[in-house]
Parts: C-alpha cells; sequence; structure tokens
C-alpha cells in the first residue's frame, strides 16, 4: 500500500476517499477496528466512508491502495453500498475510542485518550497500535501536554463501555473471548471490575471456564469459585485438570473443600483426593494423574491417535507410559515410556512394546521440587513418570507444572511480558475480518 504506513485516527475523518480511476467516492466518517480483550493493540477493519447521498458503507482495509493527507484511494473491485451498520465486536476509533478515559501504566494516572495511530505491519494487517493521550487534573492549571504511548501502555480501557445495554456487553465479551488463548482471556478478566467478571463466569460454559480459572491467580480463582454456587462450582471442578483442582482445593476452609469434593462425581474426584494426600511441595503434589498411559499389546497406531488429542498439553503428548493393566493411575507394573518422536519412526502396526525407552529415571512421588528440577535440567525432558515403590504409575510431572512453581508468586498478576528478570531467592513451593 503505498502513502503513510502510520495514520492519526483524527487526521482522516473528512478525508476524501478517491475509486480506482480517481472518482470521488464521498469522505471518511470513522474507522472500524476489532474489539480484544487481550493486551494485544486491536486490528482496523476498515472505514465507514460517507456516501454523497449521506449513506455510509463500510471499506474493507484490503479495498485501500494508500492513505494519503489528500485522500484515501481504492483498489479495483467490489464494495457492498449497504448502510453501515455496527457489529457488536467493534469499535469505532474517532467516534467511540477517543475521549476514552484511562491510565497510564508506568504512573498509573488518570488520563484521557485525545487521539489514536493506526500503522500497517509487515503483514499488511492495519492496527491501532499508538495512543495520543493526555494527564486529567482537578485542578484548575494549564492543560498537561500531550503524550504518545504504545496500546500496551495504558489499562483500563474497557472496550465494551462503548454501549448503554449491559447484556450487550457480556455478548461483546463472550464474542471477544473466541479465539484466544485462556491465558490472554484470563488476563482479560482480571482487567475487568468484579460485577462484569461474575456476568462472564455466568455465562461461560464449564469448560471454557475451567480453563480460564486455570489461568487465574489464586486470589481470583478463589474469589470467582465463591461467586458460583456450590453445584456449578463442583462442576468446574470436574471440568478442571485434577493437578489446578486439587492446587485450588487445598487453598479453600477444610469444610468448603470437602463439600465441593462430595458434590463431584466420584470417578472425577477420585484423582483429586489422591492428590490432596501430598503436601503442595513434593513431585505428588505437582503431577497429574492422567497421562497417556497404554499396554504393551497397543499398536504404534494406536497410541499416536492418543497423541494427537487436542485435550493434551505439548508436554503431555511428548511421551506415552506403558503398564500392565488396570490403565488408570494408579496402574499396574510401570514398564516404561515410549518418546512420541520414536513412535513417527515406527511402522503404525507395530507394537508400542518394541518402542519401549526403560532408561528413563523415574519420579518418587514424595520428591522435592529441587529434585524434579534437577531431573528435567539433567535429561533434557518435558515430562516425567512418578512411580510408588510397588511399580505403580501414579502420575507425570510436566514441565510447566514445575515452571508454576518456580516463578515469582505474582507471576500471573505481572503478565508474561512484564516478568522481571531477577533471581529468586526462595521459589515457590507450591482476527478475522469484516465479511
Amino acid at each position: 500500500m503505498a502513502g503513510a504506513t502510520r495514520v492519526f485516527a483524527a487526521q482522516t475523518v473528512g478525508l476524501p476517499v478517491y475509486g480506482p480511476s480517481g472518482e470521488s467516492i464521498g469522505k471518511v466518517r470513522d474507522i472500524v477496528a476489532a474489539l480484544r480483550l487481550d493486551r494485544k493493540p486491536p486490528r482496523v477493519l476498515g472505514i465507514v466512508v460517507e456516501l454523497p447521498t449521506r449513506r455510509p458503507i463500510f471499506v474493507p482495509m484490503l479495498r485501500i491502495t494508500s492513505v494519503a493527507g489528500d485522500g484515501i484511494s481504492l483498489a479495483t473491485g467490489s464494495v457492498s453500498l449497504r448502510q453501515f451498520e455496527q457489529r457488536r465486536t467493534e469499535v469505532l476509533v474517532s467516534g467511540q475510542l477517543i475521549g476514552t478515559k484511562v491510565r497510564i501504566a508506568t504512573t498509573t494516572a488518570a488520563a484521557t485518550i485525545v487521539d489514536a495511530a493506526i500503522e500497517q505491519t509487515r503483514t499488511r494487517d492495519w492496527i491501532v497500535d499508538r495512543i495520543a493521550v493526555r494527564e486529567r487534573s482537578g485542578m484548575l492549571t494549564r492543560r498537561a501536554p500531550v503524550q504518545v504511548l504504545g496500546w500496551t501502555d495504558v489499562r483500563g480501557l474497557d472496550l465494551t463501555d462503548f454501549t448503554d445495554s449491559t447484556n450487550l456487553r457480556t455478548e461483546q465479551l463472550l464474542a471477544s473471548f473466541e479465539g484466544i488463548r485462556a491465558a490472554d482471556a484470563a488476563s482479560a478478566i482480571r482487567e475487568l471490575p468484579p460485577a462484569r467478571r461474575y456476568e462472564i463466569a455466568d455465562a461461560l460454559d464449564d469448560d471454557r471456564l475451567a480453563d480460564v480459572i486455570e489461568e487465574l491467580p489464586e486470589d481470583d480463582q478463589k474469589d470467582l469459585l465463591a461467586h458460583l454456587d456450590d453445584a456449578r462450582a463442583a462442576d468446574i471442578l470436574e471440568a478442571m485438570d485434577p493437578d489446578d483442582a486439587a492446587d485450588l482445593l487445598a487453598e479453600l476452609p477444610t469444610g468448603l473443600s470437602e463439600r465441593l469434593l462430595e458434590l463431584m462425581e466420584p470417578e472425577e474426584s477420585a484423582p483429586v483426593r489422591r492428590l490432596l494426600q501430598y503436601s503442595f511441595d513434593t513431585v505428588g503434589g505437582l503431577m497429574t494423574p492422567e497421562p497417556i498411559v497404554m499396554t504393551p499389546d497397543a499398536t504404534v497406531a494406536e497410541a499416536l491417535a492418543r497423541v494427537r488429542s487436542p485435550d493434551l498439553t505439548p508436554a503431555l503428548a511428548s511421551m506415552v507410559f506403558v503398564c500392565r493393566p488396570p490403565q488408570a493411575t494408579p496402574t499396574g507394573r510401570y514398564l516404561g515410556v515410549v518418546h512420541t518422536q520414536r513412535l513417527l519412526r515406527e511402522a503404525p502396526f507395530g507394537l508400542v512394546a518394541a518402542a519401549i525407552d526403560t532408561q528413563v529415571a523415574r519420579l518418587s512421588p514424595t520428591g522435592t521440587l529441587a529434585e524434579v528440577t534437577r531431573f528435567f535440567a539433567a535429561y533434557n525432558l518435558v515430562c516425567a513418570p512418578v512411580v510408588d515403590d510397588e511399580e505403580h504409575l501414579l502420575g507425570a510431572v510436566t514441565v510447566d507444572d514445575v515452571l508454576d512453581h518456580l516463578l515469582p508468586d505474582n507471576w500471573r498478576e505481572e503478565g508474561i511480558g512484564d516478568i522481571p528478570n531477577r533471581p529468586r531467592s526462595t521459589p515457590r513451593l507450591k482476527d478475522a475480518g469484516r465479511s
């Protein structure tokens, strides 16, 4: 696209829009961006063009060939002449974003957005990457100067405040959750006021809410769980990974924890109860009781089919544990592991017994966090078997579980990109475009 690669929204309002032959089409009324709940800059979807007849239409950014101070040019191709109607997951940059009250992240000072810059990326997409703000003051003094900050340098920007309907705001939030990772959704939920958090928790299905709760800090987990009635809370715990559910239950008052366990289905509560027997700073407290377990007479094709499950984390999918029946933990006699890379090199009709690695060291459920950390550092693995004295496989520890306990206690509050690069003396032992 020729012309400017960064332009401020206020400068585009009223600019003439020209067709491929240079004919006048109309003028720019606003810029349309996609709502996001994570901290990434919103993607610009297109512009609202006001025709000579005063009808507003939507023009996708892909139809724009250049943005310049004297106008915007369109490429050859058809454009819908239907009247523009704002969708629930969209925000008008000039009409709605400008004027919004925010906080400056570095100083926590209150400010107001006075303009926003859109920029074209290497992928030729346009994003709202910079925001011009002016600090607010209650005193009758000279106005503060304008500061141009990155999108991630402001806080408190709730993009769902651009409508007066509470139900509509909730629908916008839910729509914005689609397609983003649970960790990003959890970060977005933490930015919302308590009442809005509860609205979202009530509207999300059990599996999605469980995924989000797993990514929240401990205090926020307990707060959301306390908001739910006991029956729904038990359903959420059932949908969580057993190790995460056990960690959360261990932080609740004993009476409430036991009441929720009683409400859970027996087959769902049994592995959680087993995990609660171990101290949080031991291998047993870190492990998941649901790794991939197969008998030695299973085929390579069957093992690969299990590995392909989208419900598995990459770490758990890195190896298959081979045991005598029963396959549910605690299993029959533990025989060894088969690495997924090895499975990919074997014939599909072969047996996993022929590919067993018996040399992988085992972890004891009573081992310490320091021991499991040394294990992963020494063997360059991302998953390890946990075996008791009677040769039963109890579960598996993954490197992400270990990192979760080694990182600072408040790493979820600070965010992935904000974790300071400092040593710890005491480890924690515990968008598509518009169509």
